[in-house]
């Protein structure tokens, strides 16, 4: 079922592609008429579309500095760096942020659904960007909410410097319910948008245009009120009330590679204490909630943490202990 709900996903991504291409005439950035070869005009001028190598060449600069990127960012995930991780989300805010002001967006999922998407041919780097996007959901899961998102990087470069003692973490059931807050953020703008075409909403849901300078008063200081919560609260907004992010949370449904568990996680709490993401629930870890961030995983490969290598460690010393008194082995409790 996985690899079905992940095929149409992309296909339904990728297919677009071709219908957003055959309004190239009519849409060509600084497209110039052609000298009319009729001294009366009778035949219609016609415009010159630049050609694919002359698309590719405008747009070089920024398909290397994406390329760049992810580059880093899958390196830092695989290797599960917590020095390259806070590299990507600084990179994440200095590149996507501040100097391109692009983030996967509400607006985007408009897009989608009323099949208004940027020219393919002129657009090669956010392509780009979206695809990488919708592949590393269904890979990996939420690893765009993670790392990428110049927002939610920003919002976690910020626990770096928040004194630990102003945080004031919600208790275990509000956080549950909390947590389906953004899917009714995420059908409700939705249900507005089909309603009424109107994709300026996006402003009241998401904070992400605080990166072009464009907002209004009140838009600012409903900013300045989300990122004071924040301080108090960590990744408040992306946990409770991003679209965006309860959209790639049903898309994580669709997870190729999920985090492995041991047999000891049932009764561990380690790694759920660990959580800052309210993302693992006993021994069951919450794929729609995951933002793959390492902290579990690092602990889970801890050989000096994680109780499922103390406990074969241990073992393995009365096993060693036994062998060398050269006395009859114990009988020792099953994994």
């Amino acid at each position: 079922m996985r690899p079905t709900i992940a095929a149409g996903l992309l296909a339904l991504l990728l297919c677009s592609l071709a219908a957003a291409d055959l309004r190239i005439s009519a849409q060509a950035p600084n497209a110039q008429p052609q000298p009319s070869a009729d001294p009366w005009q009778f035949a219609e001028d016609e415009e010159r579309v630049p050609s694919w190598q002359e698309a590719v060449r405008t747009q070089a600069v920024d398909l290397v500095l994406f390329g760049a990127f992810v580059s880093l960012t899958l390196v830092g995930f695989f290797r599960k760096s917590v020095p390259l991780k806070y590299v990507t989300l600084a990179a994440s805010v200095g590149y996507l942020g501040v100097a391109k002001a692009q983030l996967i967006s509400i607006v985007n999922v408009f897009g989608v659904l009323s099949w208004n998407l940027p020219i393919f041919r002129f657009n090669l780097a956010w392509y780009l960007f979206a695809g990488f996007t919708v592949l590393s959901t269904v890979l990996w899961g939420r690893l765009y909410c993670g790392r990428i998102c110049a927002f939610g990087s920003l919002t976690q470069l910020l626990d770096t410097i928040v004194p630990s003692k102003l945080r004031r973490e919600p208790p275990p059931w509000v956080e549950r319910r909390a947590s389906t807050v953004k899917y009714g953020l995420l059908a409700g703008t939705i249900a507005y948008f089909v309603l009424t075409r109107d994709a300026s909403i996006y402003r009241y849901v998401e904070p992400f245009w605080m990166f072009t300078g464009h907002g209004t008063t009140g838009t600012w200081i409903g900013l300045g009120i989300l990122l004071l919560a924040t301080v108090f609260v960590r990744n408040l907004y992306c946990r409770f009330l991003c679209p965006v992010g309860a959209f790639l949370g049903l898309l994580s449904y669709a997870t190729v590679f999920r985090i492995k568990r041991w047999s000891e996680c049932k009764t561990c709490k380690i790694c759920e204490k660990t959580c800052e993401w309210g993302a693992i629930r006993g021994p069951q870890i919450v794929v729609t909630e995951c933002v793959r961030c390492d902290d579990c995983e690092r602990l889970y490969m801890d050989t000096q943490k994680c109780p499922h290598w103390i406990i074969i460690r241990k073992k393995s010393d009365i096993l060693a202990s036994q062998a060398a008194s050269g006395g009859p082995p114990a009988l020792l409790p099953r994994n």
